[in-house]
């Protein structure tokens, strides 16, 4: 990974060329023209995934969500890279990791919709559900790949944070912990050049990379625009993590070209001319322009792949919008992994709290009276 913080790895130049890279090129080897393809694919759908969901919190069906566009190959890349028994721990924004990790496009919007503490199976997907508390991702990813450690598993976990979680001392003690006892954990970052409305420059006067080998981690920036490089430096730290190697750290160099939640608008902190700037340097375009100078896109493709990204999105709209409300009571399910005094009796208060709407309206007993106050059955369906 050494030689690479001036120069960030790069495969693919925007315009589709090739960049004469052996080393990487090596990482990446295998990926002839069906893998292309299939990584082409993948970049349309998410963003197609991206779009609609926006959509639909503008139309009052998501209570919030948190655009990926511009990331597509940073997450894409990376997340091809795992294993099937590798562990990824997110924050917010990878809806694209989710995808690729095999959750389904009707669980991606679960919690955002306010109908469940969580959107997918951590279990079955091998990636944690979306972590809002900025940064403390690292420290599940570092804790689980220790805990793994010591079990004799070899896997990797990976933890997914941006630039500006760097700034939060969840990152820099996950860091510390990982290099002390060699966790196998990846630390990629997405460096969109923007902490909400602060820009990076004002987070780190070197490049964010170069803060790993203050721990004693060996660390690499990639364009993360460029799904090749990406896919190449992070199989290289996950067979790292995977052999016993102990951590790495990815600097992913990519473009938040929306707002960083749909409550954000952009315009207020940021000029045209920057976003247009990396407009230019749009992840699907140089995939795109890849494919075309080594012969592989043409109109069928490009219609059969559009149609899978429309079939996707349909799938995502119409299981949101027919999400059941859950029952008032289900707010406290789950919360612990065994019975929790305090959550019994927040249990029992609330239920009585339930029951005295049931009450007011001549209804002996029953525990969903707001529900029906506010125009729902029992069922949690309007009425």
């Amino acid at each position: 990974m050494a030689g690479t913080l001036d120069y960030p790895v790069q495969l693919v130049q925007p315009d589709g060329r090739r960049v004469l890279d052996p080393a990487h090129a090596a990482l990446v080897a295998d990926c002839g023209a069906e893998q292309l393809l299939s990584l082409y694919e993948d970049l349309v759908v998410v963003r197609r995934i991206d779009i609609e969901a926006t959509a639909l919190q503008r139309q009052g069906q998501l209570g919030l969500w948190a655009p990926l566009l511009g990331q597509e190959a940073a997450q894409v890349g990376s997340a091809r890279a795992l294993h099937s028994d590798d562990y990824a721990f997110c924050s917010y924004r990878e809806s694209a990791v989710a995808y690729c990790r095999g959750v389904a496009p009707g669980e991606l919007t679960r919690m955002w919709r306010g109908v469940a503490h969580s959107c997918w199976d951590p279990d079955a997907a091998r990636l944690s559900n979306p972590a809002v508390v900025v940064g403390a991702q690292g420290l599940h990813a570092t804790g689980y790949a220790y805990a793994a450690q010591l079990q004799g598993a070899e896997i990797a976990t990976v933890a997914y944070f941006g630039d500006g979680a760097t700034s939060q001392g969840d990152i820099a003690e996950a860091m510390t912990f990982a290099a002390s006892w060699d966790a196998p954990v990846v630390f990629f970052c997405q460096n969109n050049q923007w902490a909400i409305s602060e820009p990076v420059r004002l987070q780190s006067a070197t490049p964010i990379a170069q803060r790993a080998y203050g721990y004693g981690i060996p660390g690499v920036r990639v364009d993360g625009n460029d799904v090749l490089a990406v896919l190449a430096v992070t199989r290289q730290a996950v067979a790292r993590a995977r052999a016993g190697g102990g951590p790495s750290f990815i600097e992913a160099i990519t473009y938040r070209m929306g707002p960083h939640t749909t409550a954000d608008d952009p315009t207020r902190y940021r000029a045209a001319a920057e976003t247009e700037e990396w407009r230019r340097r749009d992840p699907i375009d140089r995939m795109r322009r890849l494919l075309e100078r080594e012969g592989l896109f043409d109109d069928t493709l490009r219609r059969r792949i559009g149609e899978r990204a429309d079939e996707v999105a349909h799938q995502l709209r119409t299981a949101t919008i027919e999400m059941p409300d859950p029952h008032p009571m289900e707010l406290f399910d789950n919360v612990y992994a065994t019975p929790h005094p305090l959550i019994t009796e927040q249990r029992q208060t609330y239920a009585d709290y339930l029951a005295s709407f049931a009450d007011d309206a001549g209804d002996p007993g029953g525990d969903t009276g707001p529900c029906k106050a506010h125009g729902r059955s029992e069922e949690g369906v309007l009425s």
